[in-house]
């Protein structure tokens, strides 16, 4: 369709600096694009940021997507060089990186007076950008990369900001009363004492979580979420009670088979490595490997390490493992004796750094994936059929662990209640679940049937897109 004077969007898309955020806001700017040419797209970044983002395809929409650098300025504790979360080599540096982002209020806003958008996309962290966007006159949605399940548990922002900073976190163990319909959606005791404190803790930014996801939901004029109504429709309309606003799904984002890796700044992947990679899947049975990967930004402990290594040869299933080395860590005892010897020789893979993860998914041979549950990389999963193995690791993570399996797409590792510590026997059970045992084969069918239905069927998720293009002129009341 192409676009007429009148009905033509100019959209700033300015996420948060973690690839975890920045890939649903670069998938959204192509899907935006790729509907002729009513929107154009300014995208907003770091010049690093810029440079390790894939390409963008299909090429005849790259005139419609403008990548615009803006430097970060330097603060003290955040080393030189870092301009996202996977640079840093400590999480606990993440709040100086927090500090460096909110120094970017002054240039974004001289930088957005001079090009005059329509509208501006901003993410969780950057939740000034809705006082900016009041003072140029520019209407704001907030792009929550965080799944509707999430943020209905979380319910009003009333709930989770600084007035509740001496809460408990038993109140996260339970089903909010907000929930009007059965559900699983609480947190174990162990992720409950960590998103309790991740919400309610100032860091050296002088926000909490909480802080900043309840400004940008009531500074906003709208919402957009990476969902659908045929996957979490109740849990969209408990949020459009609880926030008073304008709450839009725009569709799962499906992704495309290429282009949708990162490049490394570190240098720990190459070409010869990944090629090495995919030879060994092609001489895999179809449908018998099982990716194993915890996304870019959470890095596993030694001993969570050697566990589950332990768990992966018990299963006695043919595995890919994608892993980020741990800092500080004696490299000599950085897997369970023999472990690479024996994998050499058995079923087993490993790379280290940057991988193609869509390209990984979309091989014959990976049959399910033992992830950290992030939101995303459940997407690209289902997508191409793969029942998961959940471990849940951090922020959003359990309640969407407890979504899937809600759902009957996945199993979940069991785990202490207490510290989340996890065995290998219990790594091997639940690999085997998914895999190949006769118990979970509704599991294997359920997931490759929601994906031709609902995660891959471009048709349904592109309507999403569409809809939200045409409800754009009323959106910004310009109608």
């Amino acid at each position: 369709m192409e676009g007429t004077k009148e009905n033509q969007y100019h959209i700033v898309m300015f996420p948060w600096l973690a690839f975890g955020h920045i890939i649903p806001f670069l998938e959204l700017s192509k899907s935006l694009a790729s509907n002729g040419d009513h929107v154009k797209i300014s995208f907003i970044s770091t010049p690093s940021i810029i440079k390790r983002l894939p390409p963008i395809n299909p090429p005849s929409i790259k005139s419609r997507i403008n990548f615009v650098s803006i430097d970060l300025p330097s603060v003290d504790n955040l080393p030189a060089g870092c301009e996202a979360t996977v640079d840093l080599k400590e999480r606990d540096q993440t709040q100086y990186l927090k500090v460096a982002y909110d120094l970017l209020e002054a240039p974004v806003e001289a930088l957005l007076s001079q090009i005059e958008p329509d509208l501006i996309m901003f993410d969780v962290i950057n939740c000034w950008i809705p006082d900016v966007g009041a003072r140029l006159n520019i209407p704001t949605a907030l792009f929550s990369g965080f799944p509707t399940t999430f943020l209905a548990f979380l319910g009003p922002p009333s709930e989770y900001n600084v007035s509740n900073s001496n809460r408990t976190p038993e109140y996260l163990t339970e089903v909010p009363e907000w929930i009007p319909f059965p559900s699983s959606l609480a947190y174990r005791y162990h992720e409950a004492v960590r998103m309790n404190r991740g919400l309610n803790t100032k860091d050296a930014s002088g926000l909490s979580a909480g802080d900043r996801l309840s400004k940008g939901i009531e500074g906003c004029n709208f919402i957009l979420l990476k969902s659908c109504v045929e996957l979490d429709g109740d849990y969209l309309n408990v949020l459009k009670d609880l926030y008073q606003k304008p709450v839009i799904p725009i569709g799962l984002l499906p992704p495309t088979a290429h282009g949708s890796s990162i490049r490394s700044n570190s240098g720990d992947s190459s070409e010869s490595s990944n090629s090495e990679m995919f030879h060994w899947l092609d001489n895999q049975q179809p449908k018998s490997v099982v990716y194993v990967s915890f996304g870019s930004e959470y890095k596993l402990a030694s001993e969570q390490i050697h566990e589950l290594a332990h768990g992966l040869e018990m299963s006695n299933l043919p595995f890919l493992w994608v892993l980020r080395k741990p800092e500080g860590i004696d490299e000599s005892n950085f897997l369970p004796s023999g472990f690479e010897d024996r994998l050499i020789r058995g079923r087993g893979f490993m790379c280290f750094g940057w991988i193609s993860q869509v390209e990984v998914l979309a091989h014959t041979a990976i049959g399910g994936s033992l992830c950290h549950c992030g939101w995303s990389s459940i997407l690209e999963n289902l997508f191409f059929g793969h029942c998961q193995i959940l471990m849940p690791m951090m922020a959003d993570q359990g309640i969407n662990a407890r979504f899937l399996v809600e759902k009957g797409l996945g199993s979940e590792v069991e785990r202490n209640y207490e510290d989340g510590s996890f065995t290998r026997d219990a790594v091997a059970k639940s690999m085997r679940t998914v895999m190949v045992d006769p118990e979970g084969q509704k599991l294997r069918q359920k997931a490759t049937e929601m994906s031709k239905s609902l995660f891959s069927n471009q048709d349904l998720q592109g309507n999403y897109i569409r809809k939200f293009i045409i409800s754009l002129s009323q959106l910004l009341g310009k109608e």
